[in-house]
């Protein structure tokens, strides 16, 4: 651990272990941090007095007993790490660490429902109230949870979203209840300060793990009943419509990364703005080829249709994941690579 006469702050902790992993992983970094983290660690590294071997090995050396031991709390909760640590480290060094951690990091509750399959949950949730099943999914992985809001009858998920996004903070004896409660009934199964929970970010994770269709319904249903909260949960994703916003280098790697079959299927039901922006970013024998197919190709599901435009959707959401290109929400609505 840093040593007890160093007087680093934890901001400038974090300034010397991005200075410690270098350029090229600070920028990896930094893309999962808001714009305010990152004004404010880069003002706090570009003002960092001159920093000691000693100490840089000792924020580096913090931070990685700080991942191990979260790392031992979400595999087995609080007493799991205490136990590990206390074998590895002696109880002192465990106890500082985990002091330390629970500090500024929290376990997250309904840990016992990751170990639980998507169907368990959504009979789990069946009887449930939508602000409670709104609780719930915001804390789960959110794969999991677009798998349990897809399977929750039509009328349910969008009071679900609406929750969700409108959700900010949850008193402690809530959540407390309603753990005691699930987890109750998984066994039966076989199987002091508020707690900030969900927003509109939770509901973004959601809906970007979801399947077209049921994305689809969830927000047009969702415009209808609160415009103005379907706006801006739409300026968070980036959904098929949006490809005519791409600049025509973005999405021509994006295509290349697709099978021809599904640009054909996706095209099928796509707009005419979608179709001509789409074409005109392929070569001609290819516009020839899929437009013979289309022309001979018979009526198809509309459920086949969204899944192939999703596909194409999950390609440029993985490329903006890997860093190969940056998606711009709102006006500025340009990819850039």
């Amino acid at each position: 651990m840093v040593n007890q006469n160093t007087k680093l702050t934890n901001r400038e902790k974090a300034a010397v272990l991005l200075i410690a992993a270098g350029k090229s992983h600070a920028a990896q970094i930094f893309k999962y941090l808001t714009e305010e983290e990152i004004s404010t660690l880069t003002l706090a590294i570009t003002t960092m007095s001159k920093v000691t071997k000693e100490e840089r090995d000792a924020v580096v050396s913090e931070f990685y007993e700080t991942c191990v031991a979260q790392k031992f709390i979400s595999d087995g909760g609080l007493d799991y790490a205490r136990s590990v640590l206390n074998k590895a480290l002696g109880e002192a060094k465990a106890g500082e660490i985990l002091n330390k951690l629970t500090e500024t990091l929290q376990v997250r509750p309904f840990e016992f429902v990751r170990k639980a399959d998507t169907m368990q949950i959504v009979h789990l949730v069946a009887n449930e109230n939508s602000q409670t099943v709104a609780l719930l999914l915001s804390y789960m992985d959110p794969k999991k949870a677009a798998g349990v809001l897809a399977a929750l009858p039509s009328e349910v998920q969008v009071d679900v979203v609406t929750r969700m996004a409108n959700m900010e903070s949850v008193i402690p004896e809530y959540i407390r209840e309603a753990e005691m409660v699930f987890e109750q009934r998984l066994a039966q199964m076989g199987m002091s300060d508020q707690t900030a929970v969900g927003g509109i970010g939770a509901v973004v994770k959601v809906i970007n793990n979801l399947d077209r269709g049921t994305e689809k319904y969830i927000l047009e249903s969702l415009d209808m009943l609160d415009a103005e909260l379907a706006e801006e949960i739409k300026m968070k994703l980036f959904v098929f419509e949006d490809i005519t916003k791409l600049s025509n280098q973005t999405i021509q790697m994006v295509l290349k990364q697709v099978d021809q079959a599904d640009i054909t299927i996706a095209l099928k039901g796509a707009t005419a703005e979608v179709k001509s922006f789409i074409m005109s970013n392929i070569s001609k024998r290819l516009q020839e080829m899929i437009n013979d197919d289309l022309a001979v190709m018979g009526p198809m599901k509309i459920r086949d249709v969204e899944a192939a435009q999703q596909r194409i959707v999950s390609t440029v959401r993985a490329l903006e994941q890997s860093g190969e290109i940056i998606v711009m929400r709102g006006d500025d609505s340009d990819v850039l690579v």
